[in-house]
């Protein structure tokens, strides 16, 4: 098989939706019923399963063969992704890698979960000693220190941040799996008028938790083909990096893995920032969108505001931007929620996006971001480019 003869031929999505007394599995069963329904698959035809852990069965080291006697699944390769906010994107390349060993035919990528309803994660390796004396323990206070150091360095453009969370928010409303809480427009003064959480990070720069789930399906051209499924996106390049500056004690915090892997990204797709069609990034906070900006090469480090401000990132602009609203619009299903972005990219490419289809959807730049560690960036960075088959 060729690179491009293997990718993704259908998506299901379950609409977020806030403390829904349901667990991680109750979802996945729900969002893998509908992926039967519209593929007309059976059970027995899935064969490979990469599975997203869950905050909401946090504690639970056998969540990925439990799930598996939940659904009736009997995998001839199972794989459990832990990368955070980057386990759709790796769990997606690493069915691709099964699916062209002949480890699979059909794979499912599934991402679950149900903090709003459940939260059982234990960060338990994330340096408590020095975080929970300074209640530093969670993502806004890590994101807090980041954008400090950011505006020492750089500066911060509230203005900026804030169009992210406005542009995003009005993709939202035409979304019908956002969250209904926040499928309501957004405007400038709402944004700098919402508290500050972490200073000088704002409520209106985060995400909200919620419950969902949502799956691809990957597999070869050849087998769409042959089950008559006419839609079909494959990856054509992708890359990731943990633990960037790992060894450096005194490392640059506002440095992040996509200024490492954006060389290579682009170089295999072929591609140039500037070529990319829409931008779907992993966004569980706006500073995380600029910064990712900057360092995957679409402006320079500490232009991201001006770029921002300049740029049309409407579903019909120059840069559409989260054209399902993102999580800080649409909700964070837990560590599903790093699949929100994938899920509506492919959709884009299908041609599904419905009221807020981009235009020239020729292809789509989606990301990851996993883990926040003590004392430095994020800990793992990852990026995938999409087109059409």
């Amino acid at each position: 098989m060729s690179g491009r003869d293997i990718g993704v031929a259908a998506i299901a999505e379950l609409p977020n939706r806030f403390k829904t007394g349901r667990s991680a599995y109750d979802l996945a069963g729900e969002v893998v019923a509908q992926l039967l329904e519209r593929t007309g698959l059976a059970l027995e035809d899935i064969d490979g399963l990469s599975v997203t852990a869950a905050l909401s069965e946090g504690t639970n080291p056998f969540y990925a063969a439990y799930l598996c006697e939940a659904l009736g699944l009997t995998p001839t390769w199972l794989h459990l992704s832990g990368l955070g906010g980057c386990s759709a994107l790796s769990g997606l390349m690493r069915a691709v890698s099964a699916v062209r060993e002949g480890e699979c035919r059909i794979a499912v990528v599934l991402s679950a979960d149900a903090p709003s309803t459940a939260y059982r994660a234990d960060f338990g390796a994330q340096r408590p000693e020095f975080q929970e004396p300074q209640a530093a323990a969670r993502p806004p206070a890590a994101f807090g220190l980041l954008m400090n150091r950011y505006a020492h360095q750089w500066g911060i453009d509230p203005a900026a941040l804030g169009r992210i969370a406005q542009v995003q928010r009005e993709h939202a409303v035409l979304n019908d799996n956002a969250l209904p809480k926040l499928r309501s427009p957004l405007s400038l003064d709402d944004y700098l008028g919402s508290r500050v959480i972490a200073d000088p990070l704002r409520l209106l720069d985060s995400v909200m938790f919620c419950d969902g789930a949502n799956a691809l399906v990957v597999c070869s051209r050849e087998e769409a083909r042959r089950r008559g499924w006419d839609k079909f996106v494959v990856p054509v390049a992708y890359a990731e990096v943990t633990n960037v500056n790992g060894r450096d004690p005194l490392a640059d915090i506002t440095e992040t893995g996509f200024a490492h892997i954006a060389p290579r990204l682009f170089s295999r797709a072929k591609l140039k920032p500037s070529d990319i069609a829409m931008f779907q990034p992993y966004d569980d906070f706006t500073i995380a969108v600029q910064m990712q900006l900057e360092q995957l090469g679409f402006c320079e480090r500490g232009a991201g505001a001006r770029f921002i401000l300049d740029t049309d990132l409407g579903f019909r602009g120059t840069l559409p931007l989260n054209t399902g609203g993102g999580q800080i619009s649409a909700g964070q299903p837990g560590l599903a929620g790093g699949a929100l972005n994938l899920v509506e990219g492919v959709r884009q490419l299908f041609g599904e996006g419905g009221a807020r289809q981009v235009p020239d959807a020729r292809n789509a730049l989606v990301t990851g971001i996993g883990v926040i560690p003590y004392g430095r960036n994020w800990s793992t960075s990852a990026a995938m480019i999409l087109e059409p088959a």
